[in-house]
């Protein structure tokens, strides 16, 4: 067990480095879940009920890895614990909601769009300073107005699940564009 936290200027080098891996493999998570999820989108199956709720779940499990690597580099993220809280009850929604069809599947993934792309926005707009955050403030704003949009679909006449995959792809590309723009900023510092 390491407990020992870097005190050094090399030590804000690991956060980009952190960042870029975590972006990583964020990209490569989103760009698998939308290629299921599309090809099993046309009913709320078991299949893709689970991956409703895993979605959320990874996302729990990505802030956490982003915690510690704050925590070990004397950063605070208050707005990563948020995200925690907001995307572990998203994934109990869904497991709730995905009982119910999908208007209802959508209505709880919209509202937690709505709510973790306005977190991410803010906690891109915090990080501005390490470089390579425009994409991840965009992807909150997106995120935001794309939720809203799910919520308004699911009262419509024909919901499909379809649309989540897209919106999970378009998520992982802006995850991908910051990882390479971290990349570039910790290559000029």
């Amino acid at each position: 067990m390491d407990t020992t936290v870097a005190t050094t200027p090399t030590a804000s080098l690991s956060v980009p480095a952190a960042l870029r891996k975590l972006y990583f493999t964020r990209f490569a998570f989103a760009a698998v879940w939308a290629a299921l999820l599309f090809a099993t989108s046309g009913t709320l199956g078991a299949l893709s009920a689970v991956l409703l709720v895993i979605y959320p779940l990874f996302d729990v499990a990505a802030a956490v890895v982003d915690v510690r690597s704050a925590k070990a580099n004397g950063r605070k993220a208050p707005a990563l614990y948020v995200n925690i809280a907001i995307s572990s009850l998203a994934a109990i929604g869904l497991a709730v909601a995905a009982t119910s069809g999908v208007p209802a599947a959508l209505r709880v993934w919209g509202a937690w769009a709505i709510t973790s792309g306005l977190v991410q926005l803010v906690a891109g707009a915090v990080r501005r300073q390490l470089g390579g955050q425009w994409p991840m403030i965009i992807s909150g704003a997106i995120s935001t107005l794309a939720g809203a949009s799910f919520v308004a679909s699911a009262g419509g006449d024909d919901p499909s699940l379809a649309d989540l995959a897209g919106y999970a792809l378009l998520g992982g590309v802006f995850f991908l564009v910051s990882a390479l723009r971290l990349k570039r900023a910790g290559a000029n510092t």
